[in-house]
């Protein structure tokens, strides 16, 4: 099992940050809504991850960072990630872009969410996003806590 830290700001990542208008009914008042929107195979071999983070929580999240373990098509841990997707604006969607290295994406089965290892609103101590975020998968891979 091979441990990655990829972050949207350099490294290995690619950061694609929009922000997109929030449609009613994307994400619940009080909610971070973090989606596995779809997934496209890189040209070094790895797999592109593209998610949408719609903060619906009431607080800019100037930290954001997630531990996330990618199985592959047998359900075994190919390879545990490190992603950093701060800042995630008040009241936006906003798409970023990482890469999944070593790893085909039909060969991805489910994306695991085992840790958040930041989570910080702008000016306030760091909070457990857990309790106000939902996960959810458009791809063929499960994106579970």
């Amino acid at each position: 099992m091979t441990r990655r830290y990829l972050t949207a700001r350099g490294g290995r990542a690619l950061l694609l940050a929009a922000l997109l208008p929030v449609f009613p009914g994307m994400a619940e008042e009080g909610r971070l809504g973090v989606e596995l929107n779809k997934f496209e195979q890189g040209e070094t071999g790895g797999c592109r991850a593209f998610f949408l983070f719609r903060n619906q929580s009431g607080q800019t999240l100037d930290g954001f960072e997630m531990s996330l373990a990618i199985l592959d098509g047998n359900g075994v841990i190919d390879q545990l990630l490190s992603i950093d997707a701060a800042p995630l604006p008040i009241a936006r969607t906003t798409l970023k872009l990482f890469e999944i290295p070593d790893i085909a994406c039909d060969d991805i089965s489910e994306v695991l969410l085992h840790e958040m290892t930041a989570c910080k609103p702008q000016n306030a101590d760091p909070v457990d996003c857990f309790d106000f975020m939902d996960l959810s998968s458009k791809t063929p891979a499960g994106f579970v806590k």
